[in-house]
């Protein structure tokens, strides 16, 4: 049975800092929001997320969904009063530090007042509870994510700002932490996660899976997936342990190309250096269940088999876009690009097109067969999308993987690999935008001069003059 309880009338985040509760305080709010050029309510300020510790419980056929996050974060300022981020649901319940906490609701920010003012460096945790059907998020691009049901159980996808749909948290890619994840689900359902399987438990016909994610983890690429899964077990001749769930209607078809992933991984050490988790796979659901993949972190998602350019795609994420990830949404080129131009890459040493070939294509129109696709290619610059709505759009990837083959060009093949492994090296687990990108490129190679490459490729509006 869903249980609510009336929502405490919304007040300003000043007016919270000034309730009484115990005392004069000295310090204030964190801040609704870390002002991304795009989404400036994601994210929160007054603090940095170290670690989420999830316990959910799902019925499938209700859509129902009860949660207790703790969240143990720690105070970059004195705070009287911080934000959380969660989209819909009920709250019951919130303590800070075990003592209840004062709370309210304004959108999607969930407002924790704590009995006790938190100080600048303190490490707190906060527990919050709630339940209710969780919500499907209709992105600008009018794509879907959040909690999505699927067929027979339901996934969670993230990006940009999908995760505050299920837990509560500071989501935005800027603030990574470690997750501990326990779904407990109708025995005869699985459930995948990001990480490492940890156990797998079945108690009154309900059977709880636990997973751990010990590598910083933007909260965009959390995953849950609930339904049927035939799953496998397997390692890299490195030893690098890997795990596949794919549902049963796509096992036959998905089975060949996964069975690539090792492959592919190896491939990926060679060109970006090593790979950066303590796990791979993939999560292969039916084609009706999403409308994308997505680089969920460890394993990414696909709505059906995905080809092997795809996977390629979605594993070079791994590198960039999940270990390497964007200060702020303005800088999704740093993943789609990057990860477009591993694309290049593969099918260059798989004796297909060249790079440069495939740059060429592009830069000439005959790319796609579509002449709107062609000239959607140079409908902004890869590092300023317009707004919201196009932040996965064309110039993200096709011009964003042409400004990198332009780097190619520039300082040579054996340069430019280099730089690729440094670029991923520098900001292993890390986040990094596109002033630091160029910064790194100049520093790679000195005596080039990039000028060209940032004003007529990166930054500038069109097709540029092709030299």
């Amino acid at each position: 049975m869903r249980i609510s309880r009336p929502l405490i009338a919304a007040a300003t985040v000043t007016a919270l800092a000034a309730c009484s509760g115990g005392g004069a305080v000295d310090g204030g709010p964190g801040g609704s929001g870390v002002r991304d050029p795009y989404f400036p309510k994601a994210g929160n300020g007054g603090y940095d997320v170290g670690h989420y510790d999830l316990a959910l419980d799902y019925e499938p056929d209700e859509e129902h969904l009860s949660g207790t996050a703790t969240i143990t974060a720690r105070a970059t300022r004195d705070l009287s009063a911080f934000d959380l981020d969660l989209s819909g649901l009920d709250v019951e319940r919130v303590t800070v530090e075990g003592r209840e906490a004062r709370f309210n609701r304004a959108g999607q920010e969930l407002t924790v007042r704590p009995a006790d003012e938190l100080h600048d460096g303190e490490t707190f945790r906060v527990t919050v509870r709630y339940s209710g059907e969780p919500r499907t998020v209709t992105d600008p691009d009018d794509s879907e994510e959040g909690w999505l049901p699927t067929a027979d159980g339901a996934v969670a996808l993230g990006q940009p700002v999908g995760s505050m749909a299920w837990f509560p948290g500071s989501h935005h890619p800027s603030d990574k932490a470690t997750y501990d994840l326990a779904v407990t689900v109708p025995e005869g359902f699985g459930v995948v996660s990001n990480g490492e399987l940890r156990d797998e438990r079945t108690r009154g016909g309900r059977t709880t899976f636990t997973w751990h994610t010990a590598e910083p983890m933007s909260s965009h690429v959390a995953t849950v997936a609930v339904g049927e899964w035939e799953t496998d077990r397997s390692t890299t001749d490195a030893g690098l342990p890997l795990y596949t769930a794919v549902d049963p209607q796509q096992a036959d078809a998905s089975r060949k190309v996964l069975a690539r992933i090792p492959e592919i991984v190896e491939w990926g050490e060679e060109n970006f250096g090593p790979y950066p988790f303590s796990s791979a796979g993939a999560i292969v659901d039916r084609v009706e269940d999403a409308g994308y993949a997505l680089e969920t972190q460890n394993r990414p998602y696909f709505p059906g088999a995905p080809d092997p350019v795809l996977l390629v795609h979605e594993l070079a994420h791994q590198w960039y876009g999940n270990s390497v990830s964007p200060k702020t949404w303005r800088d999704m080129w740093l993943n789609e690009g990057f990860a477009t131009y591993a694309e290049w890459l593969w099918e260059e040493d798989e004796g297909g097109d060249t790079a440069q070939e495939t740059f060429d294509a592009l830069y000439e129109g005959t790319y796609y067969d579509d002449a709107d696709a062609s000239d959607s290619v140079w409908a902004f610059p890869p590092a300023d999308p317009p707004d919201a709505e196009h932040i996965s759009a064309s110039p993200v990837y096709q011009r964003g993987a042409m400004v990198l083959h332009k780097i190619r060009q520039k300082v040579g093949d054996d340069a430019f690999l280099t730089l690729l492994r440094g670029w991923a090296g520098t900001h292993r687990h890390g986040n990094a935008d596109t002033a630091d990108f160029t910064a790194y490129v100049e520093r790679s190679a000195p005596d080039e001069d990039f000028t060209d490459v940032w004003d007529d490729w990166l930054y500038g509006d069109g097709r540029p003059d092709r030299p």
